[in-house]
């Protein structure tokens, strides 16, 4: 009976584990396109696709990047270019979030 329940503890806490936006990021917000926008602000670094897996194909939007870091706020379905090419939004609190390759 012991086994049994500390087997099921063990498999919730590894599927909680491998969602989008777990941990201190909240949760899902809503669909950015195909990522995943998170409580928190940032975009989720999951390979899977949010519209696909949420349903929510009328978020889909075509994504724009800028040069400068005007108007690339996490959720607006544009990104900015780092220095060393990587593709990022601004957070509500002002931190960069990294699009996953």
């Amino acid at each position: 009976m012991i086994l049994l329940l500390l087997l099921c503890v063990i498999s919730v806490s590894a599927w909680a584990g491998n969602t989008p936006c777990s941990g201190k990021k909240g949760g899902i917000d809503r669909c950015d396109g195909d990522l995943f926008l998170c409580n928190d602000g940032s975009i989720s670094a999951s390979k899977k696709s949010c519209s696909a897996l949420l349903g929510d194909r009328s978020q889909a939007r075509p994504q724009t990047v800028l040069k400068s870091a005007d108007g690339c706020a996490c959720g607006s379905s544009s990104f900015c270019t780092g220095p060393r090419g990587g593709v990022y939004c601004l957070t509500p609190s002002g931190n960069k979030s990294y699009k996953r390759k």
